[in-house]
């Protein structure tokens, strides 16, 4: 069977370091950090008082009032981001046939709030179970994709898949194969997570995963320094209108990029810790680079999982250099992280975009915050260090990696 080819014709982004596709990008490149005190909640009794929210967003500039009330904070950023994505490619929603047309989404963990304010409510009242009749509907994780093919009439396939922080790469995955096998013309994917949240950052901060250099937020998050100490939470979402090739250049749209292959593994190793040497990481990397029918010296850049956790940035760039051997020094590795913090289950999608991104502008952003050097970080590397570089990147790799030790990866080229 002759496989399809699948590119990217919009895009979509809500981050902590811009809320539409152009100020992502113009945050990404001038370095922008997007973490600060949290103004979500009161942080006295949290070990972490700081987190990547977005700023500026309000749901009123999208949603009425009711139907706001309606929708989680997550499931909100999902309609934001695909809407923008929408708009970006091009579509003619009147023309196109919406029985082949599919939504997957990822999250990882769904309507944290909508859970946590449902449950304190009770707690607080008479015992009487009286739960919002949106409860259920606001909360489960699958509700995203259904928003955004209930306002649109999408009837292809509709799921969200939960990895964790895969998801939104998982998602991509899937979304890849439903085209190459010609089930569908178009797929919305992407991902979103709202999970600054009172359970969110107290979970986290208990599993002992969270920076506390609440002294100096903006700079908390610094993957492979020598004195990172833990992740920042972010929220928001990115969406990617993944395309047959052929349905795209009838309609003569915008292609931003080839989706040429993904791979997916398991650590099998622990619930959270990476494998010390990154062979989790190796077998995805490697699956990657078959699916795509590349081999490693075709890569130009890789946007790493790079959660600035001491263990987790170890083990990938071990394993990046155990991959790509003599190539590795040659690719621009970076983690965006350093500016958008780990935004779970959507963090795939917003770095698919930012790889997708420095194709395009021929810039690769930096990895902000990294003032002291890791002796266990090879130094051949070039981690793209508080500077974004410019260079020519027609092949990019996107690292996604969550607990449980699910890897996922998904591999851009350059269409010229």
């Amino acid at each position: 069977m002759q496989l399809k080819r699948v590119v990217v014709t919009g895009m979509g982004a809500l981050t902590p370091i811009g809320n539409n596709l152009e100020a992502y990008w113009e945050g990404l490149k001038t370095g922008k950090s997007g973490c600060a005190p949290i103004t979500y909640f009161d942080t006295e009794k949290f070990k972490t008082k700081f987190a990547c929210e977005l700023k500026g967003y309000e749901p009123q500039d999208f949603f009425d009032r009711k139907e706001a009330r309606k929708l989680d904070r997550f499931a909100q950023y999902a309609l934001v981001s695909s809407d923008e994505a929408i708009a970006d490619s091009g579509i003619d929603l009147d023309e196109i046939n919406k029985l082949r047309v599919g939504v997957i989404w990822g999250a990882g963990i769904g309507g944290l709030e909508t859970f946590q304010k449902e449950v304190l409510d009770f707690a607080d009242g008479d015992g009487t179970p009286r739960f919002n009749p949106f409860f259920i509907p606001k909360m489960i994780a699958d509700i995203a994709p259904a928003n955004i093919s209930i306002k649109h009439g999408f009837m292809g396939p509709n799921y969200t898949t939960v990895s964790a922080c895969a998801s939104s790469a998982n998602a991509m995955f899937d979304a890849l194969n439903s085209i190459r096998l010609g089930y569908c013309d178009l797929i919305v994917t992407g991902g979103s997570e709202a999970a600054v949240t009172i359970a969110g950052m107290g979970g986290f901060n208990a599993m002992h995963a969270l920076s506390t250099r609440n002294e100096n937020p903006e700079t908390a998050s610094r993957p492979f320094d020598g004195t990172r100490d833990g992740f920042v939470l972010g929220e928001g979402a990115g969406a990617l209108i993944l395309e047959e090739y052929e349905h795209a250049k009838a309609r003569g749209a915008k292609i931003y990029a080839e989706v040429l292959g993904g791979g997916l593994s398991s650590d099998a190793h622990h619930m959270t810790a990476p494998h010390p040497e990154g062979i989790g990481v190796v077998e995805v990397m490697k699956n990657c680079l078959e699916n795509a029918g590349l081999k490693p010296e075709d890569v130009d850049h890789i946007n790493t999982h790079g959660t600035s956790t001491p263990l987790g940035d170890v083990a990938e760039l071990k394993a990046i250099s155990k991959v790509f051997g003599k190539h590795a020094p040659n690719i621009n590795i970076n983690s965006t992280k350093s500016m958008t913090g780990h935004l779970l289950g959507a963090a795939g999608a917003i770095e698919a975009i930012a790889s997708i991104l420095a194709m395009e502008h021929s810039m690769v952003p930096p990895t902000i915050n990294h003032s002291v050097v890791d002796e266990n970080i090879d130094p051949s590397l070039n981690l793209t260090l508080n500077k974004a570089q410019e260079r020519e990147v027609n092949v990019a790799m996107s690292n996604t990696f969550g607990f449980g030790g699910h890897n996922a990866c998904v591999l851009f080229k350059k269409i010229g």
